[in-house]
């Protein structure tokens, strides 16, 4: 038996190996990989806590927050979801030392197979894999560009998003391991679209401003013994307490039997008994 408010997943992934899960409960840590098989019964005590100041709040916004975080914190600005608005040049960044920290630091531009191809951007790439392919459900990714900072970021993925989506279908992403997708060929038939939009971008913002990576895709994998035929989602603001076989995780999400599915990452703060 597991008790405490959780956190999103903890991730670890090592190329030709599955992605390996942990849940942050409490003061615990649950090892989640090994749990797949095993039956597991939740139970929600209806108490919630924000991840950031620990205040206990009646609605979680934004994945975990607070109101009273979400209107105050950098991290939670409108800008973090379209980084082409970041405003930090402006100075009216809600916390300048943050921006400083998170913003205005390199990022990657990258392409990637989550059901359907799709472009997006992130802030670390280690060994070759990004946490934020993972949280996605990526089977494919690519790192394409590195840029000096989110703003550019913001303005590179504008470009491309003429020509790609940029969000994930994560029922899709849920329902199976997507066919393949020869991303370097995708990569050059964008560059060529996008060519002229490129140049502008670094005409204005420097010419170092973005960089073009030559790398090659990487291929990622989740724990998962199958998969829902229909996903039916739990939500834990109405259904207090659910059990059921962990069959699998992919993305944030935990894929029951009775193709039941959880997105763990939604319930941040949420205060969870765990029994397995």
């Amino acid at each position: 038996m597991y008790s405490g408010n959780i956190r999103k997943m903890q991730v670890a992934a090592q190329p030709g190996e599955a992605v390996k899960y942990s849940l942050p409960i409490g003061d615990e840590q649950i090892d989640m990989t090994a749990l797949v098989g095993s039956s597991i019964r939740v139970k929600h005590s209806q108490q919630i806590h924000c991840i950031h100041c620990q205040t206990k709040t009646k609605k979680s916004f934004n994945q975990g927050y607070c109101y009273r975080c979400l209107i105050k914190l950098a991290q939670c600005d409108t800008c973090i979801i379209k980084p082409e608005n970041c405003h930090y040049h402006l100075g009216t960044c809600r916390e300048p030392k943050w921006g400083e920290e998170n913003c205005m630091q390199s990022h990657f531009v990258y392409l990637a197979n989550t059901g359907t191809t799709k472009i997006g951007i992130t802030r670390h790439v280690t060994d070759g894999i990004s946490s934020r392919w993972i949280d996605q459900g990526a089977t494919q990714a690519l790192a394409i560009l590195r840029v000096k900072s989110r703003l550019v970021s913001g303005l590179v993925e504008t470009v491309f998003k003429q020509h790609i989506a940029d969000k994930t279908n994560w029922r899709t992403m849920l329902k199976g391991a997507p066919e393949q997708v020869d991303l370097i060929s995708l990569r050059e038939q964008l560059f060529n679209q996008v060519e002229g939009e490129l140049d502008m971008i670094s005409s204005e913002h420097g010419i170092q401003a973005l960089s073009m990576i030559d790398a090659q895709p990487v291929e990622i994998t989740y724990p998962v013994q199958a998969y829902p035929d229909k996903v039916k989602s739990i939500n834990l603001d109405k259904e207090q307490e659910f059990e059921g076989t962990l069959n699998g995780i992919k993305g944030q999400y935990w894929l029951l039997d009775n193709d039941r599915v959880i997105n763990m990452r939604k319930y941040a703060g949420y205060h969870l008994e765990i029994e397995v």
